[in-house]
C-alpha cells in the first residue's frame, strides 16, 4: 500500500473515531434524559406527599424522608397485589396466545400461496395502522354483547389488537427459513403440526421473543382497554393506581409514586433479561420475500 493511501486510511479512521465519540456522547445524554423521569419518580416515592409538589427535584432529607410509608400506604389503598395478579395473568396469557397463534398464521400465510392468503396478509398489515380510538366504542359495545368483559375476554381482545404487528414480523422471518428444512421433516414422517412445533417454531425464537417483549410492555402498561372492559373492582395495576386520585383533584402523590415504582420494576426486569433478542428479531422480521 502506498504512503498516500495509508494517509487517507488513517484520516478516515480518525474521522470515524471522532464521529463515534460524538454519537456516543449524544446518545448518552439522550439516555439520561429518558431515564431522568424514572429517577424522579423513584426519589419522590420516599418523600412525604406534602413536599413532592413543592420540591419535586430535591432529594429526601430530614423532615421529608418517610421511608417505605408511601409503599405500604399505596398497597393498602389500591389493593395492589390482587391487581398485580390480574395484570400478570392477562399479560402472560395474552402474550402466549399472540405468539402461538400469530406465528402459526404467519407460517401458513407464507407457505401456502393463494390470493386469499395475500389479502389476509395485507389485512393484518392494515390492522397495524388503524388507531385504537377509531374502534374502541364499537369494540367495547361488542365485547359487552359477547360477554367478553372479563379477564379471559380481554385476552382475546389483546390477541386481535396485537395480531397485526406480530404476523408482519413472523412472516418476514418465515420467508428467510429454507423450505428444504420443512420438506426434509415431512419426508421423515412429520405431520404439518409436528413440522411446525419441532422444526419451525424453534427457529422462530428470536422473533417470538421480540414479539413477546413488545406486547408484554404494551399490555402490562395499558390503561385504556382494561378500563373499557373490566369492572373497576377487578382492575389492572394502571387502573388501581388511577384510583389514588380523589375528589376535587386531590392526589396522594407519595403513594402514587411508590405504586408507579412497583409497577415498572417487573417489566424492566423482563425487558433487561430479554433485550438481546430485540434487534436480532426485528432485523430478521424485516426480511423481504
Amino acid at each position: 500500500m502506498s504512503r498516500k493511501a495509508k494517509k487517507v486510511e488513517n484520516q478516515q479512521m480518525e474521522v470515524s473515531k471522532s464521529t463515534g465519540a460524538v454519537m456516543t456522547a449524544f446518545f448518552g445524554v439522550l439516555s439520561l434524559a429518558f431515564l431522568f423521569p424514572i429517577f424522579l419518580v423513584l426519589v419522590n416515592s420516599f418523600k412525604s406527599k406534602l413536599y413532592i409538589s413543592d420540591a419535586p427535584f430535591q432529594f429526601p432529607k430530614v423532615g421529608t424522608y418517610v421511608g417505605l410509608t408511601n409503599y405500604f400506604e399505596g398497597v393498602r389503598k389500591t389493593g395492589f397485589f390482587p391487581a398485580f395478579g390480574r395484570s400478570l395473568f392477562i399479560t402472560v396469557c395474552s402474550v402466549a396466545v399472540i405468539v402461538l397463534f400469530t406465528s402459526m398464521t404467519a407460517w401458513y400465510i407464507t407457505r401456502v400461496k393463494s390470493k386469499f392468503n395475500s389479502i389476509l396478509y395485507y389485512v393484518f398489515v392494515f390492522a397495524m395502522i388503524v388507531p385504537f380510538q377509531m374502534v374502541m366504542f364499537t369494540m367495547s359495545k361488542t365485547a359487552n354483547d359477547l360477554y367478553l368483559n372479563s379477564m379471559y375476554g380481554l385476552v382475546l381482545l389483546y390477541l386481535g389488537f396485537g395480531a397485526g404487528q406480530a404476523v408482519f414480523l413472523f412472516c418476514g422471518f418465515v420467508k428467510a427459513i429454507p423450505l428444504e428444512i420443512e420438506e426434509a421433516a415431512m419426508i421423515d414422517g412429520c405431520s404439518p403440526i409436528q413440522t411446525y412445533f419441532n422444526v419451525v417454531f424453534p427457529m422462530l425464537r428470536p422473533t417470538a421473543v421480540t414479539v413477546a417483549i413488545l406486547n408484554a410492555m404494551w399490555i402490562w402498561n395499558d390503561y385504556l382497554l382494561p378500563s373499557l372492559i373490566l369492572p373497576q373492582e377487578k382492575g389492572t395495576i394502571p387502573m388501581v393506581i388511577q384510583n389514588l386520585k380523589g375528589g376535587y383533584g386531590s392526589i396522594d402523590m407519595g403513594a402514587m409514586m411508590a405504586m408507579l415504582v412497583l409497577a415498572i420494576v417487573p417489566i424492566i426486569i423482563f425487558y433487561l433479561s430479554c433485550q438481546k433478542y430485540i434487534i436480532k428479531g426485528v432485523a430478521a422480521g424485516a426480511v423481504k420475500g
